[in-house]
């Protein structure tokens, strides 16, 4: 199948979906050999933080009154915060290490592209799979909530697309920024400064506007802020209340989503020579 002229590619090439799934079914059958640990930690993951944080800490939260949250229960508060940090988790991972092997240490992408497959195929195909990863730990995050009660709206399963483009917010960029690593150590800085701050104060655990007001705009800021409020907002089933802001929260997954797809085919293209 083949569409417009790829950007950077060898001369008369065009981009070819057939190749692009050629990368992703790479990355699907490597999977194969790992999916049932993957499975496993992303179902008991959710359960363990819902647990201590939704179930445990949630009890004295709820009794000491939930003005601050909205009249909700502390449980249903957290859960939809905590499926799009997941998500922004295992999308930072899977875009990082896995990255760095393909060009630097196995080097799977210039394997890939001794053969007609271009870079911009192969980094389409790399976040084609990076965002069925991300889809389906939010599937089974949407399904652990539901376990738990924590779910207030069937709205909660539009939460799981939302997640997605959350995960792939955080992807894009941070695709393009491995390719550019010949090490592994830059990317303590992105989970140490970068992942664990925005896990924290991106309205997660408690509303931004209980930060300090110097600090709300960062929050504003990032991708994870909006994941967290458009994902809350579905599983609550308040999204139709305020339909610009929740239209304002798409816009900005959608808008890092389109400048980390840029940059990755970018870096792509410069890291393979093309």
């Amino acid at each position: 199948m083949m569409a417009a002229p790829s950007a950077g590619g060898r001369p008369g090439s065009a981009l070819s979906l057939d190749r692009v799934w050629h990368v992703y079914e790479h990355q699907f059958l490597l999977y194969r050999r790992t999916w049932r640990g993957s499975i496993i930690n992303s179902f008991f993951s959710p359960v363990l933080f819902l647990l201590a944080m939704g179930v445990g800490l949630g009890s004295f939260v709820d009794r000491s009154g939930g003005d601050a949250l909205g009249g909700v229960s502390y449980l249903a508060f957290l859960a939809p915060g905590l499926l799009a940090s997941t998500v922004m988790q295992t999308a930072s991972f899977e875009s990082t290490f896995p990255i760095m092997a393909g060009f630097v240490w196995i080097k799977r992408y210039h394997a890939m592209h001794a053969t007609p497959i271009e870079p911009t195929e192969i980094a389409l195909g790399q976040l084609a799979w990076s965002a069925t990863r991300i889809t389906l730990v939010g599937s089974i995050f949407v399904l652990v909530m539901g376990l738990f009660g924590a779910v207030a709206s069937p709205l909660v399963l539009l939460a799981i697309p939302v997640a997605t483009l959350t995960g792939l917010a955080f992807a894009g960029p941070i695709t393009a920024y491995a390719a550019t690593q010949k090490t592994m150590t830059s990317f303590n800085y992105i989970f140490r400064f970068g992942i664990t701050p925005l896990f924290l104060f991106s309205g997660t655990f408690f509303p931004v506007e209980q930060l300090p007001l110097f600090l709300q705009p960062v929050a504003w800021l990032t991708p994870l802020y909006h994941g967290v409020a458009l994902s809350r907002s579905l599983a609550l089933g308040t999204a139709g209340a305020e339909p610009v802001v929740a239209l304002v929260h798409l816009g900005v997954l959608l808008l890092f989503i389109g400048g980390g797809l840029v940059a990755t085919l970018v870096v792509f293209n410069r890291r393979m020579g093309r």
